[in-house]
Parts: structure tokens; C-alpha cells; sequence
């Protein structure tokens, strides 16, 4: 009875409790008070200073007499005396993935402790879902706990390493970032420090912080509006990323991309009155003599779709068709981050796509470094235009082993894959099963589709020419990349297509990003292939 008595005192001393799901967190998170007092966001925000946090989990059960924490969250019960046992039973937490709550007041040191539910103990990979259940639920669990906590006011926030201590540095590095530049100060929502809880594998959470982090690199360069981000600004904003990690940044100007002859990249700068860039960066993590994997990426800083016009709504979205470029750029900063012992190389044509007097006209043709002919029949579709030359240079100057590009280049993928996947095309049965490998662990996932000599008939010959840059029928993800496969002589080589994942996350949004912002994907699947390649190379 004394026991009771106790509980419910402590029970009406927290006055900060509050149940969440991950659905109410993903886009502006707000916690959900007991149902008589709903709190708005800039109280729930602003409740406190100072104040440190815990985020720790709970697993599925089937009643509410059988809990089952996590490893951390049993250390912190036995350190309150089980008081947190007795309020999980009392709240029915029944351990329902990204379900929680917040308690107040149950710690001196930890003045918010959130408990979030893991889904069921034991998950592992889903053969179905090509995704590793166990990973995943721990990025969720700890998402969710980190950005309630940052919801209200938490400066400082541990948490439980949940057996997979990367990927809950993931999905909490991740869950409380956000694109907060062009905000007042006092409007942005602090970003909290995040500490590891419970683990000794600190190994293990500083690499899933250095993966989130590239990642919110990305998203940071993908989310700036086109005119803050340019090709020069672009340029510098890669070199303080990459320069003080040992990566050589080298800007081209346009005197010497004139003098390489790269005419199918001049031909879309050439309606702006941006300068273009190509940047070629290495990254030396072996030997010098080991050919390096060469990593593309588009980087068209804003698509207006040139004379062919996009429709006016929604065409601010396209200054994140750059996000290629800025995901070959997070990519090598994480390689350089995590010193994987492997040689990168990338080159990323920058410019813009815009109607003028000197635009491409739907009809010109030009002729690329190989002597293909190509007609730009749509110029919507620059990117493919403005990528063919730089791919041919890059080979040719590189030597490399393997070839990477990335690009949100065709509606087609979205279409196909919606944000659930990105599509990739590859030459090699080998890279498809490393990348599917990659996604499965990361949790953003790619698909193959296919590469079939089919396709190479819709695309050349041409009317009046060898190329066309559209193609000819519905499956533009398809065309597209078999315009890029007839650049690429070498048989290693990997196109991903992004534009369903890599722009505005808008359907059924991961608990670790946030809708309508740009996502950064798939920096870390990338980064996850590079490191097995690594591994297989150490071996």
C-alpha cells in the first residue's frame, strides 16, 4: 500500500509526462500531453534550459505485466531502484516501435527520460523487405527519443546504445538536425549534444555519427535555396568540407573546361549567367598507385527545365537537383572521416539550367568527346546532357576500377520506386549484391532495374543523330540509363538514380528525417559500399 502511495506521488510530481509516436515527430515534432492538456510547440520547446536528457527502449510484449527493457534501460532501472519498471507497467507501454513516453523529475542527473518502444526483441534481416528489422528499429527507437527530448529543451541528450550503438547514433544524429540557416536565431530549434549511453562501444557510435553527420552535410547543401548556393559557393563550401580532412579539391574554370572540348556541360551552363565549375577531388586512403573508385555526381544547382519550362509549382524543389554532387561530396567526407583505407577520386559538373537567349534550343545537337553525336530533343532533361562529357573526361583521366554516378535524373524512378528505394542500374551482378547488401544495413535501400539491350534500341540511332536524349517511350529511368551506359567502356560501373529519394521527403516519411525537407539520401549506403569494398580490399 506504501508502495502505491509512493508511485503515485512520484507519478503526479512529473509534470512533463507526455505520450508521443514517431507519427506526430516527423514533421514539426510536438509532444502529446494527457488528454485534458494539449501543450503547444514553442511551450513545449522552451520549457527548459540546461536540462540533459536519456532516451532508452522497451521491447515488444504481449501484456503489460512482462517488460523487457533494454540493456540500458535496465542499468538506469536498477539505478532508480526499479521505479521505471513500475511506471512502464503503469503507463501500458507495450514496447510498439517509435511508441513512448517522457518522465520528469525520476533522476538528478537526468532531468528527461524517454522511453520508447523497440519493437520485438530478436529482430533481424527480412528477407522480404531487404532491410535488417533489428538496425532499423534501433535508428527508429532512437530517433524518436531524441527529438521528443530536443522537443523539450534538452541541451544535452544520452542514449542507450540499444545493442546496435551505430545506428542509434544514426537515427538520433540524424532525427535532430535540420536546415535552420535563413532562420532568426530565436526561432531555430536547438541542436542538442548527443552522448552514448549504456555501451562501451564508442567505436562503434563516433562511426554512426560520422555517417549521419555526411549525411546532414548533404542534406545542409541539397536544402539552401539555388541562389545562396551557386556553383562558386558550392565549389567553397566543398573545400572547407574537404580540404581540412587531407581531400584535394580542384576547381576548373571555364577557360579550361572550353580548352577539354566538354561542349554537352557547356551546352546547358550556357543559358545562365552563373560561371560553371567541375570540381575534381581525390581522396588517398592506400597506396597512390591503386586505381581509385571514381564517384560522379550532377550537379545542377537549380533546373528550371531551361526553354522546355517546368511547371511553376513546386519548381523550387529543383534546387535540389544538385543533390548528386552533394552526396558524392558528404560520401567522401565520411571516407575521410572514417580513414577508409581506399583511394576515391570524383569529378562534379556544376552549373545551372535556365531559359535565355543563349539556351539550348529542343533540336540542337552536340558532339561528345567520344564522337557521338547526341540531340537534345527535351532540355527538361539536362541533366543527362550536362553529365555525358564530364563521365567521358573523368574516365579517360582517372583510369579508375569502378564507376559511380549519382543523379536525380528521370521521373521514371520516382514513379517506379516512389521515395522507397533508389534505382540503381549496374553492369555487374557483384556491385548490385554489395549495394543491396549496403542499403539492408543502413536502411535506405536500392533496387536494380534493368540494363537490357532493349533499351539500347530506344535510344540511338537517333532521327538525325547517334543519341537523343530522351529516348523514345515510358520508361525514362531506363532510357536514361542506357544514354549513360553508352559513356561508360569499362564493365564496373553503377548508375544511381536518386530523384525519388535524394529531393523532398513527402510519403511515409522515415521517423529520422523530417517531410518537405530535402534527405541527403543515399549518402550512407554509399559510404557502407565503399567501406566493404574497403574491407575486401584489406582482406
Amino acid at each position: 500500500m506504501a508502495r502505491s502511495s509512493q508511485l503515485l506521488a512520484l507519478r503526479r510530481s512529473m509534470m512533463g509526462i507526455g505520450k508521443f509516436s514517431y507519427n506526430h515527430l516527423m514533421r514539426t515534432p510536438q509532444l502529446l500531453s494527457p488528454p485534458s492538456i494539449n501543450y503547444s510547440r514553442q511551450q513545449v520547446r522552451y520549457k527548459s534550459e540546461g536540462m540533459t536528457g536519456l532516451v532508452v527502449g522497451v521491447y515488444e510484449s504481449e501484456n503489460d505485466k512482462d517488460v523487457k527493457l533494454s540493456v540500458g534501460a535496465e542499468k538506469f532501472d536498477d539505478r532508480v531502484g526499479g521505479k521505471l519498471t513500475e511506471l512502464v507497467k503503469e503507463f501500458g507501454l507495450k514496447g510498439k516501435l517509435g511508441i513512448g513516453r517522457i518522465i520528469n523529475n525520476l533522476d538528478d542527473e537526468f532531468s528527461c527520460v524517454c522511453v520508447v518502444g523497440l519493437g520485438k526483441e530478436g529482430a533481424g534481416y527480412n528477407h522480404e523487405e531487404v532491410l535488417d528489422m533489428g538496425m532499423e528499429n534501433v535508428r527508429v527507437c532512437a530517433a524518436v527519443g531524441a527529438r521528443a527530448l530536443q522537443q523539450q529543451g534538452c541541451d544535452t541528450v544520452h542514449v542507450d546504445g540499444l545493442d546496435y550503438p551505430e545506428q542509434a547514433a544514426e537515427g538520433a544524429a540524424l532525427a535532430v538536425w535540420r536546415y535552420t540557416v535563413n532562420k532568426r536565431k530565436t526561432h531555430r530549434l536547438q541542436t542538442p549534444k548527443l552522448e552514448l549511453y549504456g555501451s562501451a562501444d564508442v567505436e562503434a557510435w563516433t562511426r554512426g555519427l560520422f555517417k549521419a553527420e555526411s549525411q546532414n552535410l548533404a542534406r545542409r547543401m541539397t536544402d539552401t535555396p539555388a541562389n545562396q548556393m551557386s556553383p562558386s559557393i558550392f565549389s567553397q563550401y566543398t573545400m572547407d568540407a574537404l580540404c581540412p580532412c587531407g581531400v584535394t579539391v580542384e576547381p576548373r574554370h571555364l577557360d579550361w573546361i572550353e580548352s577539354m572540348n566538354l561542349n554537352s556541360f557547356l551546352m546547358v551552363a550556357k543559358g545562365s549567367c552563373e560561371p560553371p565549375l567541375i570540381l575534381e577531388i581525390n581522396y588517398c586512403g592506400s597506396a597512390p598507385e591503386d586505381k581509385s573508385i571514381l564517384l560522379v555526381g550532377k550537379g545542377l544547382t537549380f533546373n528550371s527545365g531551361g526553354l522546355c519550362l517546368k511547371p511553376k509549382k513546386g519548381m523550387d524543389e529543383y534546387r535540389g537537383a544538385m543533390s548528386g554532387a552533394a552526396v558524392v561530396v558528404a560520401t567522401i567526407r565520411a571516407a575521410a572521416a572514417l580513414s577508409l583505407p581506399i583511394n576515391i577520386s570524383a569529378v562534379v559538373p556544376l552549373c545551372e539550367s535556365m531559359p535565355s537567349g543563349m539556351a539550348t534550343k529542343p533540336g540542337d545537337v552536340v558532339t561528345l568527346l567520344n564522337g557521338t553525336s547526341m540531340c537534345v530533343k527535351n532540355s527538361d532533361k539536362a541533366g543527362i546532357v550536362m553529365m555525358a562529357d564530364p563521365l567521358l573526361y573523368a574516365q579517360a583521366n582517372f583510369k579508375p576500377r569502378l564507376v559511380i554516378d549519382v543523379a536525380t535524373l528521370t521521373d521514371g524512378a520516382t514513379k517506379g520506386l516512389g521515395e522507397s528505394a533508389s534505382a540503381l542500374f549496374t553492369t555487374s551482378s557483384f556491385l548490385w549484391k554489395q549495394f543491396k547488401k549496403a542499403g539492408s544495413m543502413t536502411g535506405d535501400r536500392v533496387w536494380r532495374m534493368p540494363l537490357w539491350k532493349y533499351f539500347d534500341h530506344l535510344v540511338s540511332p537517333a532521327a538525325i543523330c547517334d543519341l537523343c536524349n530522351q529516348g523514345r517511350g515510358p520508361a525514362s529511368a531506363c532510357l536514361a540509363a542506357a544514354i549513360l551506359h553508352t559513356m561508360v567502356p569499362c564493365s564496373d560501373w553503377v548508375h544511381l538514380d536518386t530523384n525519388g529519394t535524394g529531393m523532398l521527403a513527402k510519403h511515409n516519411v522515415r521517423p529520422y528525417l523530417l517531410k518537405d525537407a530535402m534527405t541527403g539520401r543515399p549518402t550512407r549506403t554509399i559510404i557502407q559500399f565503399l567501406a566493404q569494398m574497403a574491407c575486401k580490399e584489406v582482406k
